[in-house]
């Protein structure tokens, strides 16, 4: 039988990431696991006013998004579940898809519990799917979660 301890679901605050921390923390409570709760601030030097960010200003700059991050994790967790460890808050900055894998390699993460928005075509082309990469290449399992349906009719 399988036994899950950690399960890593990483989140871009988006309905698709909402619908995997659901069914993260679904199956966290089934098997007894804790949930790891990670989001990653784009990688600054991407973004177009990283080039106005000074020197000394930069990390101060990561620092903060980071923060801020950390603070929208929270309100996705009691306080209860965050001071038992069963949820565990995490914000990294860089390619969201290297540092899903880095924390999941990190931890001994058993699952990864990754939200798609399910694109095609030249939409996949041009941006990309940072869960078709973690599914290619994590050192554990990996499922993917689709938002619901009226989400997706929304968009």
């Amino acid at each position: 039988m399988i036994a899950l301890k950690n399960v890593l679901v990483a989140t871009d605050f988006s309905d698709c990431s909402q619908a995997a921390v659901t069914q993260a923390r679904a199956l966290a409570e089934a098997f007894g696991a804790s949930v790891h709760l990670l989001h990653v601030v784009t990688e600054p030097l991407h973004e177009i006013w990283a080039c106005y960010a000074p020197g000394a200003d930069f990390l101060s700059l990561v620092e903060k998004l980071q923060a801020d991050a950390r603070k929208r994790l929270a309100l996705l967790a009691s306080r209860d579940e965050l001071t038992s460890g069963r949820v565990v808050l995490a914000a990294a900055w860089g390619d969201p898809g290297d540092e899903v894998l880095k924390y999941a390699r990190a931890l001994n993460v058993d699952l990864i519990v990754c939200g798609t928005h399910g694109r095609r075509g030249w939409d996949h082309l041009v941006l990309g799917s940072v869960a078709e990469r973690v599914v290619r290449t994590a050192p554990c399992p990996v499922a993917t979660v689709h938002p619901p349906a009226d989400a997706v009719m929304a968009a």
